[in-house]
């Protein structure tokens, strides 16, 4: 049986959210070739049939959050510029989390961050505007990094090739980029808002701050980018190692004495997606999407990128878990949708083709319909699909409780 990528044989759901034990919860990205052997994925518990995620969701009910407040003002304190300097990085792209986050520390607690963009793969005409909003309206001094478009162009055909992964590219750039920034600058505090880990392990949601081992790497030797090692991308490719730095960790050599500290707003201030939308919305000039988002429901998160919307597709032939999924969980927890009411968006939603930029994306890379949709049957994992006269359809849905039909 091909269970790919590491997955648990079994599928079990959450009985209090619809994701399964398949999600991702933390992924090693580029240290290994094909099937990402580093990936763990969302714990169940045995006993209560209950999430890491739901847990932890349960557990933060009991947090003080103002003594986790208190936390912050200190950790800032020490940080705080005393004569007008950037004392803080806030990365982002202008989505509501990093609009939420660098607004309420410059305007709420009188720091001076410097806002970082790694730029999208492709911009969204909607996701640039709240870029600008989000410079112009909230006020911010913003450094944007554009990629050498060869290079991306080639790396984002070789991640989908290799590992049926669109945004591989955009997100070691986007985790990359602070660190050396923050080098550069001499601003040892970066900020981010919510961690996405927070959504699939109890463990890392529970911490502020994450490891500087993260962020920094000994040497390129063992790092593979795009499923291809960097030797084999110099040598047949015709890659540099310049051209291929930006999407790689920091050195360790290169940070020399300089210790930087990235940390989680949502550890210390209580985190409500909806309402930070709605923040978003009245002091940095965010709109939504003028249509709903294909593979989902709602029109607000992930939204700068078109290549955003054919990832969530390659999660759910990947894992078996689309976007409506991932989006409907946290509801869930946070009482904005039953499990019911989830399950029927689920049902409705997840798996849906994601075409309104598919010939765009084609179009950028060089790339068949044909081909993409061959490299996606490749990567079904046999244990969750099944070939019908109809094409393939998912074994375990949250509907059917992971049994067969």
């Amino acid at each position: 049986m091909k269970t790919l990528f590491n997955l648990p044989e079994k599928v079990i759901f959450c009985k209090k959210c619809v994701l399964s034990n398949h999600r991702a919860s933390s992924t090693v990205e580029f240290k290994h070739k094909r099937n990402r052997e580093g990936t763990k994925y969302l714990n169940i518990n045995p006993k209560t049939g209950v999430c890491d995620a739901c847990e932890f969701h349960e557990k933060k009910k009991k947090i003080n959050w103002g003594k986790r407040e208190k936390e912050l003002l200190q950790l800032l304190d020490k940080h705080r510029s005393k004569n007008g300097d950037y004392d803080c990085i806030v990365p982002g792209s202008g989505g509501k989390d990093s609009a939420y986050a660098s607004h309420i520390l410059k305007y709420k607690y009188g720091m001076n961050p410097l806002t970082i963009t790694w730029s999208p793969i492709m911009y969204t005409d909607y996701g640039y505007a709240n870029y600008k909003n989000w410079v112009e309206i909230g006020g911010f001094d913003n450094l944007l990094f554009k990629q050498n478009g060869r290079v991306l162009k080639k790396l984002t055909k070789l991640s989908i090739q290799n590992l049926l992964h669109p945004f591989q590219t955009f997100i070691l750039g986007q985790k990359n980029l602070p660190s050396k920034v923050a080098k550069k600058y001499n601003i040892p505090l970066v900020f981010y808002g919510e961690s996405n880990h927070e959504y699939a392990s109890q463990t890392i949601g529970s911490h502020s701050l994450m490891s500087e081992s993260e962020y920094s790497s000994s040497n390129y030797k063992n790092i593979y980018l795009a499923g291809t090692s960097i030797e084999e991308l110099i040598d047949k490719h015709a890659l540099s190692l310049n051209d291929l730095k930006p999407y790689l960790p920091i050195q360790k050599k290169e940070l020399g004495n300089f210790k930087f500290n990235i940390h989680y707003l949502s550890y210390y201030l209580k985190w409500n997606p909806q309402e930070i939308y709605y923040y978003a919305v009245e002091n940095t000039g965010f709109k939504p999407r003028p249509f709903r988002t294909q593979g989902t429901y709602q029109k607000y998160q992930s939204i700068d990128d078109k290549i955003d919307d054919l990832h969530f597709y390659t999660t759910y032939i990947k894992f078996g878990i689309g976007r409506a999924t991932i989006d409907s969980s946290p509801e869930i927890r946070n009482r904005h949708l039953t499990r019911d009411e989830a399950k029927t968006l689920v049902n409705r939603f997840d798996g849906e083709f994601p075409d309104k930029y598919f010939n765009d994306i084609l179009d950028f890379l060089d790339m068949k319909s044909e081909e993409f949709h061959e490299i996606c049957d490749k990567f079904r994992p046999d244990h969750l699909w099944k070939k019908t006269s109809n094409g393939f359809k998912l074994c375990h849905t949250v509907n059917n409780d992971g049994e067969d039909d």
